[in-house]
């Protein structure tokens, strides 16, 4: 009996949609910090469960989910959350004088008050 194995790969368009002015962003951040590449994972945090964290890195840790982005940025995603991130549209918009990243995650099942946190419906 022959054993065949295969590598799954995902890239970051299969779970996240970053658009054009998200893309941008982050290559601008990028250009004023020097550094490489950008991380999205999350962390425990606030009443609620998870916050996220969008980091300006060196390098990738190991397992890290890769894509390109429009702007030519090299983005990561931690694999250790790709469910509780799959779907999420990262977009950037002007409210009053402050331009903020924007993330929309249809996993989100409930969000604090304050917005600092939020869980995840693959929390059961």
């Amino acid at each position: 009996m022959a054993v065949e194995t295969f590598e799954f790969k995902q890239n970051v368009s299969d779970i996240l949609q970053i658009s054009d002015e998200a893309a941008e962003h982050f290559a601008k951040q990028l250009k004023r910090s020097g550094l490489k590449a950008i991380r999205l994972t999350l962390k425990q945090a606030g009443c609620t469960g998870y916050k996220y964290l969008i980091d300006e890195i060196e390098q990738a840790e190991s397992g890290d989910l890769h894509g390109t982005l429009s702007s030519g940025v090299e983005f990561y995603i931690d694999s250790r959350y790709l469910s509780a991130v799959q779907g999420t549209h990262i977009d950037v918009r002007q409210q009053g004088l402050n331009l903020n990243l924007v993330l929309e995650n249809p996993n989100v099942k409930d969000e604090c008050g304050c917005g600092e946190s939020f869980s995840i419906e693959s929390e059961k």
